[in-house]
């Protein structure tokens, strides 16, 4: 995240970095943190899995609808994001 001045600029979208030790400005990751916990005690070392594996997890989890999207999953928003106008 060395460059997030240049994506800031590019994007006109700052960066925010959240605060040590304050997961409550981290809700997003730590709600993914629990749900891949229901695949991957807490402690698991991720490089013991066979990249197969994680990528089902992965996808497992991608598929699943968010109640902050609209109960649409991730997929479904970044398409109507990036359609054009019509």
């Amino acid at each position: 995240m060395s460059l997030h001045p240049e994506f800031t600029l590019a994007t006109d979208m700052p960066v925010y970095f959240c605060d040590p030790r304050s997961p409550w400005q981290r809700g997003t990751n730590e709600n993914t943190n629990g749900l891949l916990r229901q695949y991957f005690p807490k402690g698991t070392d991720l490089a013991r899995h066979e990249p197969e594996r994680l990528d089902a997890v992965a996808a497992e989890l991608n598929s699943r609808p968010r109640k902050t999207l609209g109960w649409e999953i991730p997929a479904e928003r970044l398409a109507k994001l990036l359609a054009p106008a019509s």
